[in-house]
């Protein structure tokens, strides 16, 4: 009878994490702040061909290694559809790290303990929001945790197990180096080994320390291996080119991106308790159990236990590291949330046992939904700040944000009947119910209702219309978004380029026939050379202000084109996603009206 229900129950937490997680997929396109980027970036792998070095309009682009988007283009050439491709390896990511959670507590301690590790980290608010956006921090967490995996499928030995299993010990290496060329904080996998050794040294049963063995070796080469998949050929290929631009990206992807970024942190300024904040509020509802679980904790620790020495060790390194930089984002420390799950998995089904714990999932659950309820009621009800919060500044219909409003009174509504369902004893359950409801909402309702005002669909569609479609398009002081959702071949000036030099370039390459070709200008771009009486304002997008910018328009703002104009068109042209790879069109000059 046990096994049927065990398998029963298996089934069930996977089909739940599944819709909890897929829904939505393919009803959205790629949002900012993130997804746009890395969605262009593969985009143009795929149409140029080029995939080794990214490419964000016709700039190299060096801020993150290309692995996500590899997976991103692979899903597409697999597919065919963008709207799934760009999701699908966030989806699975997280899949893979569910996996990972529950195979770990089912071989540490017991299959229960594994579900309970599973829904611990399903139901964490920032693991399953980060889930379901295509950003590199789902791919990374899946990488730490499958390393982590490793490591402690060959570290903590059962006893009477004296036969180290090397696989795992490889496979462990091997994944902190894929975590690596997908983010350079992949590296941080390998940090586990520290308290490791610390408890193989004090003589800690129950695990082993390979330091003294040859197999050791076998681990760094397996990193090596790993790294090397993308490192090698993108060395050997940005030195053996003549273009600067190659070097550059080199030694900015390399050095001020990793160890640069790190010891010079230039944005997202944070306090040093900023990641306490973090997990207080972001990893709820499953902290909600640390009032239990740490004096539960000490205890095991006193006894000497590495099961959680090594989660809980590590769980701290990450937040140290994190923490010592003064630049620091919410989602640092999501790699450590899933061993945090695994470490608390054990001691949940003592928790939940106890009145107070329920009690307090109770009231956590009840603010929520009362919160999404007084949310609803204050859009429908038309409040002057949500109105302009929403209408004006995110761009949206009054049929639409009155549909969010809908929204938010239908998860309420499931939220209270799931409370009052399960009642205080099982309160716990009753909170895991609204959440499910929550995200499965979110994905079948806020994605179509916010996607044309949220990816610049609705923008980039009434430029279309506007211009009609024997017209072309030039972007000045553009997102990746904009360029992402033209709806033809667009000429950018640059990116990472100042605005004003951006329309100047972009003003001399209208003017070789300004009958055709029209400007979508950022608002803080126009210059004062800019007619706006001859602008068309295209109203909000993306929390900015639009104008498309005819020829007539910009007549003072570029210099006169040079007598070879038509002849260096020819050589360039305007950039296209998926035209010839950077190099050949940087061979142009650049003073002649283009990029």
């Amino acid at each position: 009878m046990l096994k049927p229900r065990a398998s029963r129950d298996t089934w069930l937490f996977w089909i739940l994490a599944l819709l909890v997680l897929g829904a939505g997929l393919g009803l959205r396109d790629p949002w900012p702040a993130d997804e746009p980027r890395f969605a262009l970036v593969a985009r143009q792998m795929v149409e140029s061909g080029d995939w080794l070095f990214p490419h964000r309009g016709n700039e190299l682009y060096s801020d993150k290694p290309p692995l996500f988007m590899w997976l991103q283009a692979a899903a597409y050439t697999a597919l065919g559809n963008w709207r799934v491709a760009f999701l699908l390896p966030s989806l699975l990511a997280a899949l893979g790290t569910l996996w990972c959670v529950v195979d770990l507590g089912r071989r540490l301690w017991t299959r229960r303990v594994g579900l309970y590790a599973g829904y611990a980290l399903l139901f964490a608010l920032q693991f399953t929001y980060q889930a379901k956006k295509a950003q590199i921090d789902p791919l990374v967490v899946f990488w730490i945790t499958l390393a982590n995996y490793g490591f402690l499928r060959f570290l903590l030995c059962k006893r009477g197990d004296l036969r180290p299993d090397w696989k795992f010990w490889v496979l462990g290496w091997f994944a902190a180096g894929l975590g690596t060329i997908t983010k350079g904080v992949g590296v941080l996998a390998l940090a586990l080994l520290l308290p490791a050794a610390y408890a193989a040294l004090r003589g800690w049963r129950g695990i082993r320390f390979p330091a003294r063995e040859p197999g050791f070796w076998l681990g760094p080469l397996a990193f090596a291996a790993a790294a090397a998949l993308w490192l090698l050929p993108m060395v050997l290929a940005a030195t053996s080119n003549a273009d600067p631009a190659y070097r550059a990206y080199l030694d900015d992807i390399l050095f001020r991106q990793t160890a640069g970024r790190y010891a010079d942190s230039w944005a997202h300024g944070q306090p040093p308790w900023y990641f306490l904040e973090v997990m207080a509020t972001l990893w709820l509802p499953t902290l909600l159990a640390l009032p239990w679980a740490l004096p539960a904790w000490r205890r095991r620790l006193q006894r000497r236990d590495p099961r959680y020495l090594l989660p809980l060790a590590w769980w701290l390194l990450v937040v140290l590291f994190f923490s010592i930089p003064s630049g620091k984002r919410d989602m640092y420390v999501l790699p450590a949330l899933p061993m945090v799950c695994l470490a608390l998995a054990p001691l949940l089904p003592g928790i939940l046992r106890k009145a107070a714990a329920q009690r307090l999932a109770f009231a956590f659950g009840a603010v929520l939904a009362l919160a999404a309820l007084g949310l609803g009621i204050a859009m429908l009800a038309g409040t002057p700040s949500f109105e302009r919060k929403l209408v004006v500044e995110r761009g949206l219909s009054p049929a639409q944000a009155q549909a969010g409003a809908w929204m938010l009174v239908a998860i309420a509504g499931w939220g209270i009947g799931s409370l009052l369902w399960f009642g205080r004893r099982r309160a716990a359950a009753g909170v895991l119910s609204l959440l499910a409801g929550l995200w499965v909402l979110y994905g079948l309702v806020a994605y179509p209702v916010l996607n044309d005002s949220s990816s610049a669909r609705g923008l980039m569609r009434d430029v279309g219309a506007r211009i009609g479609p024997d017209a072309e398009l030039g972007l000045v002081a553009w997102k990746e978004q904009n360029l992402l959702m033209a709806d033809r071949p667009a000429a950018t000036f640059g990116f990472r380029r100042a605005p004003g030099e951006q329309l100047r370039d972009a003003s001399a390459w209208q003017a070789r026939v300004p009958a055709r070709r029209w400007l979508l200008v950022q608002d803080t771009a126009l210059a004062a050379c800019v007619d706006r009486a001859l602008a068309q304002p295209l109203g909000s997008a993306n929390r900015r202000e639009w104008w498309l910018v005819p020829a007539a328009a910009t007549r003072g703002c570029g210099a006169k084109p040079p007598r070879s104009a038509v002849r260096d068109d020819r050589c360039m042209g305007p950039m296209r996603v998926g035209s010839a790879p950077i190099g050949a069109r940087e061979s142009c000059r650049a003073d002649d009206g283009e990029p």
